[in-house]
């Protein structure tokens, strides 16, 4: 059985650009018969940069409640925060940052992106990419999804688990990148990509209204409604395209190309496709926000679950460092 593990920040409501680039492809490889996946919030992570405790959880809520809109299965597969193993991934944090050597840390892209700034820069911050090992390590992974931005972070993770076996032997699974060279980037309402530090992004699980507007604020060139447009350049035919089946893609391509369509035209388009197609994920995300114990209960379920696991792997590491 194959495992996979992917970790998701506590960073607020999943946009549509986490959901198409990120969610809904982890969740089709979940659905494979002889793969296990491990779905943790990295609510700890989250902490070196959020610091209020209702904020963090409110984000908690919103990101388990989205991945479980999606369609994740979390009775099949394994669905928890990491808050709540917290003594096992810290302890192996310990033991994995006893490896690690501060020249490796200082080169990380998380570190090294505020290093001009080291007065924004907390002890969590500079040791990430250990505890990001652990949460990795500590359930045997074999393989990571991760984006070419996140590629770097993963490499560290199995140098540091390798590090640890080469001391210790083979008690460590080395996780491998899981790349896939398709995933596309969502372009935002701006045209760059989607996300929420632009404040360029599309919340598919707003009310009706609130998420047309959104909509309507996609940037469009001032080309008249009567002229033809070029879809290719504008961001509204972009995101429909990632969207709608082809024979909607190809009707909206021959309105652009014809003249007499607007960009509202465009977006309203946009707008009824995505309220529709989303409308079964909205209904489900709205139930587990108004529901906590029914979220509470999909959690603690799956916490149990992977508990054990956790346990077994610390008691393994605990023997091999004389400890046991």
């Amino acid at each position: 059985m194959t495992r996979i593990l992917t970790g998701i920040q506590a960073s607020g409501r999943p946009h549509l650009g986490n959901i198409l680039g990120a969610i809904l492809p982890a969740i089709k490889l979940s659905q494979k018969p002889d793969t296990e996946s491990f779905l943790f919030i990295a609510d700890l992570h989250s902490m070196t940069t959020i610091k209020d405790a209702q904020t963090l959880v409110d984000n908690t809520r919103a990101v388990a409640s989205a991945w479980l809109a999606c369609g994740f299965d979390a009775d099949k597969n394994f669905f928890y925060r990491q808050s709540r193993l917290a003594g096992y991934h810290t302890e192996l944090l310990w033991y994995l940052s006893c490896q690690t050597p501060y020249p490796m840390l200082a080169n990380a892209h998380s570190f090294k992106d505020k290093s001009d700034r080291l007065s924004d820069v907390n002890a969590g911050l500079f040791t990430y990419p250990v505890l990001q090992a652990a949460d990795i390590v500590l359930y045997k992974a074999n393989f990571v999804p991760v984006g070419k931005d996140q590629k770097q972070h993963l490499e560290m993770s199995k140098d540091i688990a390798a590090s640890f076996n080469r001391t210790y032997g083979e008690v460590l699974v080395l996780p491998e990148p899981l790349i896939d060279e398709s995933v596309m980037v969502i372009p935002g309402t701006d045209g760059t990509k989607m996300s929420k530090s632009y404040k360029n992004y599309i919340d598919i699980f707003l009310p009706e209204k609130p998420l047309q507007k959104v909509i309507k604020s996609i940037l469009s060139d001032s080309t008249p409604l009567e002229e033809p447009k070029n879809p290719d350049t504008d961001i509204t035919f972009k995101l429909y395209s990632l969207i709608a089946d082809e024979a909607d893609i190809e009707t909206m391509r021959q309105n652009y190309l014809r003249g007499g369509y607007g960009y509202g035209h465009a977006k309203q388009a946009l707008f009824e496709l995505i309220w529709k197609k989303f409308e079964k994920e909205r209904e489900i995300f709205n139930y587990y926000m108004e529901n906590t114990e029914a979220l509470e209960k999909k959690l603690r379920e799956g916490e149990e679950k992977v508990r054990e696991i956790a346990k077994k792997t610390i008691e393994e590491v605990r023997i091999v460092l004389g400890f046991n």
